[in-house]
């Protein structure tokens, strides 16, 4: 149900694997991808990784019949919310990685399935891919797994509430249009694009990589310009005392590419 592959420059592919289900989660499968990004956490050799998945959709949220219709369905509010600090936990994670997570969405991204996908730092979109909010269409609310978190700050309160409230379908053009999507990419193209924007990413060096989202993700709710300022400051203080930052001016002086250690 959960495919990993790593490849050179520190990349790995992490690829959902239940295409004749839509990719839709499982609770076995939350647990593996939440084990395998830890796992991954640990690796200091990964840079960067990209979620992908197989079939024609990236993932069509929680598997309703399985996990809330089956014999192991949860009975009561107890219950209810260790299941649903599972998928939240998972979009934590995602979200939280030491490293840079580029999505590949290769169809629809519904309920959780657009939780993960909006958790990533990059969304690569092919022409069938298409966000929708699926819980509010079955009576629950649409603030899930983070996405009354991420989508108002990728795209604005307004479009967010818009999306939100009505559970209406984004499609690829519409979501690159309004910022969801950073990239639009053919069907054939769209795990080597994906693999594109990963490799620019992996050729910088692990600490700049690593701080650079950290800083990102902190300053998206800095009480304000002072307090991002003062987080800025003491990470590029640091930086400026590695020897990556010295091999990038020696070879800046050298006309060279420069040849990180991660030191």
């Amino acid at each position: 149900m959960i495919e990993l592959e790593k490849l050179d420059q520190g990349i790995a592919v992490l690829t959902l694997d239940r295409p004749q289900s839509a990719n839709a989660l499982t609770l076995p499968m939350v647990a593996r991808l939440r084990s395998t990004i830890a796992a991954l956490n640990d690796d200091s050799q990964v840079r960067v990784l990209v979620l992908a998945a197989r079939g024609k959709a990236f993932c069509a949220g929680l598997d309703l019949k399985e996990v809330l219709m089956g014999e192991d369905a949860p009975q009561g509010p107890i219950e209810n919310m260790d299941l649903q600090e599972r998928f939240a936990g998972l979009m934590s994670e995602v979200a939280g990685a030491r490293f840079p997570v580029v999505a590949a969405i290769n169809g629809a991204a519904v309920g959780a399935g657009m939780g993960l996908a909006l958790a990533a730092d990059v969304r690569i979109m092919g022409p069938g891919a298409k966000f929708l909010v699926g819980a509010v269409k079955v009576a629950l609310s649409a603030g899930e797994c983070g996405i009354s978190y991420h989508l108002p700050r990728l795209i604005g309160g307004g479009r967010a509430f818009e999306m939100m409230l009505t559970g209406r379908a984004v499609d690829a053009g519409e979501a690159h249009a309004i910022g969801l999507a950073t990239t639009l990419a053919g069907e054939e193209d769209l795990l080597d694009a994906a693999l594109k924007v990963a490799r620019q990413i992996a050729a910088n060096s692990p600490y700049a990589i690593k701080h650079t989202k950290q800083v990102m993700h902190a300053n998206i709710d800095a009480p304000g310009l002072e307090a991002a300022l003062e987080l800025e400051n003491h990470v590029q203080c640091l930086a400026l005392g590695t020897e990556d930052f010295r091999e990038a001016c020696r070879a800046f002086a050298e006309k060279r590419v420069p040849q990180f250690t991660g030191r």
